[in-house]
């Protein structure tokens, strides 16, 4: 009895133990409205390269913890060592469309939107040399003294006129399906790159913080570029797990604003895509919400611009702004609307009507593809254009050229109607009622097409870079200038070519092309191995949920070369199939 005692004893002062102990090693912090228990700190991200110049470049990542001290450790034996400044994002959250934890399409954790703590780090290093590479690991540690440390990268500053550079193009991920293959197809076929190039549309909603960091479907932004995702493509039964692609570690990436970077309203209606779909003019805005804060009742890109440390203009901020990178100058424009459905008969406001429920409620208006910032002839943006054009860095770059989001010419749907300002015809009853409110959008003023390629060709620009539609096409000018949406990685919404037209209105003042590009140019067909149509023709265009694309602009040959996966097809051979050069 005493012995049996004993053991019970034993082996429950065991249990205690085991107890105490987990209890002692586990930490409470706080995670986007939610208390949970984890045994180490951990990255959210790793590092990655922002604002390289010709003797620096930035080290930024981010950590669901403010934490006492967070540093670089750089150079041989990574013996230097750099501070860290610290932000707090201030819009990110989570909601009832996040896919995080433990919350899943069929699993409802959030009933409604909320905060999610997340915590920026940047240090600045210093004293670097052309052409030398120097590894670099980031630390991080918790206010109780707890520490985790990233692997071990590589980081450089600028290149000089005459390196040799391959540069990523690529757009619209938004943690689509082929993305995850997408990038990890870049890196087994052309190794490290030197820089990204990005038009646009990162994410989709930008101020869910699961879509930049840890989307449990496995393909949010940063884990797709750095070669942590998770993302599992089936066909016929046999299931793929791609990791993407370890590029962002080592290479600056140079974005623009896309629609998708643009949330509306601030915390006006229930939901994060609700608020993404709310954006409102600021005209109006000033007029409804006087004495109230603009942005907050209009539009803004917050969440976007604490994100990432980019070039700046005087006028323009992150938002639109030139850089020179070795032979390079690029200019990155800020070109994008508001996208709306086109489809007439939708019971919510669209590109070319308002819902018929809402005509007395000018507040529910969605005014049409609003422009979000002004480009035309005399904006201030257009104003700054004109000077970075004239300007020495630019005229004496090997290769000029210019991103945007919103494409210029294209077979995609995104291109109809004209990139301007919705003219609103309203429509009453003879007793004064609203019968209805719709928008007409003048081709002779599309802003792009009208005042910015005429800048463009004159300034003798090579190349222009944008996405938008989700396909990859092509299109020549007449003075040489190339043109490029390499933006398929899939949700694909098709192209206006064949047998298939665009959703556009009959009736209106203005004619909506239905197929082809609406500004001229023919498409050109890919010069290596362009894919085949049902007729057995090459197609000039890839506009695929199963045929991923992208591009690298190689600087020393000046060759901007497209390649495709077939992610049907697993164990198949990455593909070039169209290569063009710049003059």
């Amino acid at each position: 009895m005493f012995t049996g005692f004993r053991r019970r004893k034993k082996i429950l002062g065991l249990v205690l133990l085991f107890i105490l102990t987990v209890c002692f090693t586990l930490v409470n912090v706080r995670s986007f409205g939610e208390t949970i228990m984890t045994s180490a700190p951990q990255l959210l991200t790793d590092p990655f390269l922002q604002l390289p110049t010709e003797n620096s470049v930035r080290v930024v990542w981010f950590t669901e913890f403010a934490g006492s001290q967070h540093t670089v450790n750089y150079g041989e034996n990574l013996a230097k060592t750099a501070r860290a400044s610290t932000i707090k994002l201030s819009r990110t959250r989570e909601d009832q469309q996040s896919r995080v934890g433990n919350q899943t399409a069929n699993s409802q954790v959030y009933q409604q939107t909320v905060n999610r703590d997340i915590w920026r780090h940047e240090a600045e290093i210093t004293g670097l040399i052309a052409d030398s590479r120097v590894n670099y690991r980031v630390t991080s540690w918790r206010e109780d003294g707890e520490s985790v440390s990233s692997d071990v990268f590589t980081l450089a500053p600028k290149p000089k006129p005459g390196t040799p550079l391959k540069i990523l193009l690529t757009s619209d991920h938004q943690l689509k399906p082929m993305t995850a293959a997408n990038l990890q197809k870049v890196v087994e076929t052309v190794g490290r790159v030197d820089a990204v190039w990005f038009a646009g549309d990162l994410v989709n909603i930008s101020d869910r913080a699961s879509e930049w960091f840890d989307d449990n479907r496995g393909g949010a932004f940063f884990p797709a570029l750095q070669g942590r995702a998770n993302y599992k493509m089936t066909h016929n039964g046999v299931s793929t797990t791609y990791t993407g692609g370890q590029i962002i570690q080592h290479a600056p990436l140079f974005s623009c604003i896309g629609n998708h970077e643009v949330m509306g309203r601030f915390q006006r209606l229930e939901s994060l895509d609700d608020e993404f779909n709310d954006s409102f003019p600021r005209a109006v805005a000033q007029r409804l919400y006087s004495g109230k804060s603009l942005k907050d009742n209009s539009f803004n890109t917050d969440t976007y611009e604490e994100i990432f440390t980019l070039p700046t203009s005087n006028t323009g901020g992150k938002r639109y702004y030139a850089v020179t990178f070795g032979d390079v100058r690029l200019v990155v424009l800020y070109i994008t609307n508001m996208w709306r459905t086109p489809k007439l008969d939708s019971p919510y406001r669209g590109r070319y009507n308002e819902a018929t429920a809402d005509l007395n409620n000018p507040e529910n208006w969605g005014y049409g593809q609003l422009i979000y910032e002004p480009l035309a002839q005399g904006s201030q943006q257009y104003n700054w254009l004109e000077a970075e054009l004239n300007s020495d860095e630019f005229k004496q770059a090997k290769y000029k050229v210019v991103m945007f989001h919103h494409p210029p010419h294209t077979l995609g749907d995104n291109i109809v109607p004209a990139y301007t300002d919705p003219v609103q015809i309203i429509e009453r009853d003879d007793i004064g009622n609203i019968k209805a409110v719709r928008y007409e959008y003048p081709k002779n003023n599309d802003y792009i097409i009208r005042d910015v390629i005429p800048l463009l060709e004159s300034a003798n620009v090579q190349f222009v870079l944008y996405g938008h539609s989700h396909l990859w096409n092509r299109f020549l000018s007449s003075s040489g200038m190339h043109f490029l949406e390499t933006s398929n990685v899939g949700n694909s919404y098709g192209a206006a070519w064949g047998d298939r037209k665009r959703e556009v209105p009959d009736g209106y003042q203005e004619e909506y092309v239905k197929q082809g590009n609406p500004n001229g140019l023919e498409p050109i067909v890919p010069n290596i191995a362009p894919l085949l149509g049902e007729d057995g023709k090459p197609t000039p265009y890839i506009a695929s949920n199963d045929i991923t694309v992208f591009s690298i602009f190689d600087t020393e040959t000046g060759t901007v070369s497209s390649y495709r996966f077939d992610t049907r097809k697993p164990d198949s051979q990455v593909v070039k199939f169209d290569e063009f050069q710049l003059k």
